[in-house]
Protein backbone atom coordinates (compact mmCIF):
# COMPACT_ATOMS: atom_id res chain seq x y z
CA UNK A 1 0.00 0.00 0.00
CA UNK A 2 1.23 3.45 -0.96
CA UNK A 3 0.04 5.82 1.76
CA UNK A 4 0.79 9.50 2.20
CA UNK A 5 -0.81 11.73 4.85
CA UNK A 6 -1.01 15.43 4.01
CA UNK A 7 -2.38 17.88 6.61
CA UNK A 8 -4.44 20.38 4.58
CA UNK A 9 -6.19 23.70 5.18
CA UNK A 10 -6.28 25.99 8.20
CA UNK A 11 -7.50 23.19 10.51
CA UNK A 12 -4.81 20.77 9.24
CA UNK A 13 -7.19 17.98 8.27
CA UNK A 14 -5.33 14.73 7.54
CA UNK A 15 -5.92 14.07 3.85
CA UNK A 16 -4.75 10.57 2.86
CA UNK A 17 -3.65 9.45 -0.59
CA UNK A 18 -3.79 5.64 -0.79
CA UNK A 19 -2.52 3.73 -3.82
CA UNK A 20 -2.24 0.15 -4.98
CA UNK A 21 1.37 -0.49 -5.99
CA UNK A 22 0.48 -2.89 -8.81
CA UNK A 23 -2.42 -1.15 -10.56
CA UNK A 24 -1.55 2.43 -9.46
CA UNK A 25 -5.24 2.95 -8.69
CA UNK A 26 -5.87 5.31 -5.76
CA UNK A 27 -8.37 6.55 -3.22
CA UNK A 28 -8.14 10.05 -1.74
CA UNK A 29 -9.73 10.48 1.68
CA UNK A 30 -10.86 13.91 2.96
CA UNK A 31 -9.38 16.38 0.42
CA UNK A 32 -10.37 19.43 2.46
CA UNK A 33 -8.04 21.96 0.84
CA UNK A 34 -4.61 22.45 -0.80
CA UNK A 35 -5.62 20.34 -3.81
CA UNK A 36 -2.47 21.23 -5.79
CA UNK A 37 -0.42 19.59 -3.03
CA UNK A 38 -2.71 16.53 -3.09
CA UNK A 39 -2.33 16.27 -6.88
CA UNK A 40 1.44 16.57 -6.54
CA UNK A 41 1.41 13.43 -4.36
CA UNK A 42 -0.81 11.65 -6.89
CA UNK A 43 1.65 12.51 -9.68
CA UNK A 44 4.68 11.60 -7.54
CA UNK A 45 3.41 8.02 -7.27
CA UNK A 46 1.93 7.97 -10.81
CA UNK A 47 -1.53 7.18 -9.44
CA UNK A 48 -4.96 7.29 -10.99
CA UNK A 49 -7.58 8.47 -8.49
CA UNK A 50 -10.62 6.16 -8.66
CA UNK A 51 -12.62 7.40 -5.66
CA UNK A 52 -12.79 10.49 -3.47
CA UNK A 53 -14.08 9.42 -0.06
CA UNK A 54 -15.35 11.96 2.47
CA UNK A 55 -15.57 10.73 6.07
CA UNK A 56 -18.07 13.48 6.97
CA UNK A 57 -19.35 16.74 5.53
CA UNK A 58 -17.45 19.32 7.57
CA UNK A 59 -15.81 21.96 5.39
CA UNK A 60 -12.25 21.10 6.47
CA UNK A 61 -12.74 17.55 5.09
CA UNK A 62 -14.84 18.22 1.98
CA UNK A 63 -13.85 21.75 0.91
CA UNK A 64 -11.52 20.72 -1.94
CA UNK A 65 -13.47 17.69 -3.18
CA UNK A 66 -14.97 19.35 -6.26
CA UNK A 67 -11.56 20.67 -7.39
CA UNK A 68 -10.11 17.18 -7.02
CA UNK A 69 -13.04 15.68 -8.94
CA UNK A 70 -12.55 18.22 -11.73
CA UNK A 71 -8.84 17.33 -11.93
CA UNK A 72 -9.22 13.54 -11.77
CA UNK A 73 -12.75 12.66 -12.88
CA UNK A 74 -13.13 10.49 -9.77
CA UNK A 75 -16.56 10.28 -8.08
CA UNK A 76 -17.19 11.76 -4.62
CA UNK A 77 -18.57 9.36 -1.99
CA UNK A 78 -20.29 10.43 1.26
CA UNK A 79 -22.87 8.93 3.62
CA UNK A 80 -26.30 10.35 2.80
CA UNK A 81 -26.99 11.28 6.44
CA UNK A 82 -24.56 14.19 6.00
CA UNK A 83 -26.20 15.70 2.91
CA UNK A 84 -27.90 18.32 5.12
CA UNK A 85 -24.49 19.48 6.38
CA UNK A 86 -23.34 19.97 2.79
CA UNK A 87 -26.08 22.56 2.37
CA UNK A 88 -24.53 24.52 5.28
CA UNK A 89 -21.05 24.99 3.80
CA UNK A 90 -21.54 28.78 3.80
CA UNK A 91 -22.35 28.67 7.53
CA UNK A 92 -19.42 26.34 8.18
CA UNK A 93 -17.09 28.67 6.24
CA UNK A 94 -18.18 31.56 8.46
CA UNK A 95 -17.39 29.50 11.61
CA UNK A 96 -13.71 29.23 10.68
CA UNK A 97 -13.35 32.41 8.64
CA UNK A 98 -12.68 30.95 5.18
CA UNK A 99 -14.26 31.48 1.77
CA UNK A 100 -17.31 29.36 0.94
CA UNK A 101 -16.28 26.55 -1.44
CA UNK A 102 -18.31 25.72 -4.53
CA UNK A 103 -21.37 23.55 -4.04
CA UNK A 104 -20.32 19.95 -3.47
CA UNK A 105 -22.10 17.28 -5.49
CA UNK A 106 -22.11 13.70 -4.22
CA UNK A 107 -21.88 10.93 -6.80
CA UNK A 108 -22.44 7.93 -4.56
CA UNK A 109 -23.80 7.17 -1.08
CA UNK A 110 -21.49 5.40 1.37
CA UNK A 111 -23.49 2.96 3.49
CA UNK A 112 -22.40 0.75 6.38
CA UNK A 113 -20.70 -2.47 5.18
CA UNK A 114 -20.05 -1.07 1.68
CA UNK A 115 -16.65 -1.82 0.17
CA UNK A 116 -14.41 0.81 -1.45
CA UNK A 117 -11.66 -0.48 -3.75
CA UNK A 118 -8.52 0.67 -5.55
CA UNK A 119 -6.78 -2.17 -7.36
CA UNK A 120 -6.24 -4.95 -4.83
CA UNK A 121 -6.86 -2.61 -1.87
CA UNK A 122 -10.29 -2.94 -0.27
CA UNK A 123 -11.78 -0.98 2.63
CA UNK A 124 -14.92 -1.76 4.60
CA UNK A 125 -17.12 1.21 5.44
CA UNK A 126 -18.15 1.56 9.09
CA UNK A 127 -21.01 4.01 9.66
CA UNK A 128 -20.03 5.72 12.93
CA UNK A 129 -22.54 8.48 13.73
CA UNK A 130 -21.79 10.84 16.61
CA UNK A 131 -19.45 13.57 15.39
CA UNK A 132 -21.99 13.98 12.57
CA UNK A 133 -24.98 11.82 11.56
CA UNK A 134 -23.18 10.57 8.46
CA UNK A 135 -19.67 10.05 9.81
CA UNK A 136 -17.92 6.96 8.45
CA UNK A 137 -14.58 5.22 9.00
CA UNK A 138 -12.69 3.15 6.40
CA UNK A 139 -11.12 -0.10 7.56
CA UNK A 140 -8.54 -1.91 5.43
CA UNK A 141 -8.46 -5.39 7.05
CA UNK A 142 -5.48 -6.73 5.07
CA UNK A 143 -3.34 -3.73 6.05
CA UNK A 144 -4.92 -3.36 9.51
CA UNK A 145 -5.48 0.38 8.98
CA UNK A 146 -8.47 2.48 10.04
CA UNK A 147 -9.14 5.93 8.61
CA UNK A 148 -11.26 7.31 11.43
CA UNK A 149 -12.27 10.78 10.24
CA UNK A 150 -13.18 12.84 13.31
CA UNK A 151 -14.68 9.90 15.22
CA UNK A 152 -11.48 8.94 17.08
CA UNK A 153 -8.25 10.85 17.79
CA UNK A 154 -5.08 10.02 19.68
CA UNK A 155 -6.24 10.54 23.28
CA UNK A 156 -9.58 12.07 22.35
CA UNK A 157 -12.81 11.67 20.38
CA UNK A 158 -14.69 13.88 17.93
CA UNK A 159 -16.58 16.87 19.26
CA UNK A 160 -20.34 16.44 19.44
CA UNK A 161 -21.53 20.03 19.97
CA UNK A 162 -21.96 20.90 16.29
CA UNK A 163 -25.12 20.26 14.20
CA UNK A 164 -25.75 16.52 13.86
CA UNK A 165 -23.48 15.66 16.78
CA UNK A 166 -24.41 13.29 19.62
CA UNK A 167 -22.18 12.26 22.52
CA UNK A 168 -24.31 9.17 23.16
CA UNK A 169 -24.06 8.10 19.51
CA UNK A 170 -20.31 8.62 19.18
CA UNK A 171 -19.67 6.47 22.26
CA UNK A 172 -21.94 3.77 20.85
CA UNK A 173 -20.15 3.92 17.49
CA UNK A 174 -16.76 3.68 19.16
CA UNK A 175 -17.60 0.82 21.50
CA UNK A 176 -19.69 -1.24 19.06
CA UNK A 177 -17.88 -0.68 15.75
CA UNK A 178 -14.46 0.90 16.13
CA UNK A 179 -13.37 -1.06 19.21
CA UNK A 180 -14.50 -4.30 17.59
CA UNK A 181 -11.29 -4.04 15.52
CA UNK A 182 -7.99 -5.69 16.53
CA UNK A 183 -5.69 -3.85 18.97
CA UNK A 184 -2.87 -3.70 16.42
CA UNK A 185 -5.03 -1.70 13.98
CA UNK A 186 -3.28 1.56 13.08
CA UNK A 187 -5.66 4.54 13.34
CA UNK A 188 -5.27 7.56 11.06
CA UNK A 189 -7.47 10.26 12.63
CA UNK A 190 -8.93 13.25 10.82
CA UNK A 191 -6.47 15.51 12.66
CA UNK A 192 -3.29 14.98 14.64
CA UNK A 193 -0.98 12.01 15.12
CA UNK A 194 -1.50 8.37 14.19
CA UNK A 195 -2.40 5.95 17.01
CA UNK A 196 -3.64 2.35 17.43
CA UNK A 197 -6.88 0.77 18.62
CA UNK A 198 -4.99 -0.92 21.48
CA UNK A 199 -3.45 2.34 22.66
CA UNK A 200 -6.82 4.11 22.66
CA UNK A 201 -8.59 1.17 24.32
CA UNK A 202 -6.05 1.34 27.12
CA UNK A 203 -5.56 5.05 27.67
CA UNK A 204 -8.15 7.23 25.90
CA UNK A 205 -9.86 9.06 28.79
CA UNK A 206 -13.19 9.25 26.93
CA UNK A 207 -13.33 5.51 26.42
CA UNK A 208 -12.46 4.08 29.79
CA UNK A 209 -15.21 1.91 31.23
CA UNK A 210 -16.85 3.81 34.03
Amino acid sequence: MIHEILPVGPLQCNCSVIGDEASREAIVIDPGDDIEDVLALVRKHQLQVKQIVITHAHIDHVGGAMKLRAATGAPILLNQNDYALLKMLDVQAAWIGVATPERVEIDQNLAHADTVKAGSLAAQILHTPGHTEGSVCLYFPAEKKLFAGDTLFAGSIGRTDLPGGSYEKILRSLHQRVFALPDETVVIPGHGPVTTIGQERESNPFLQEK
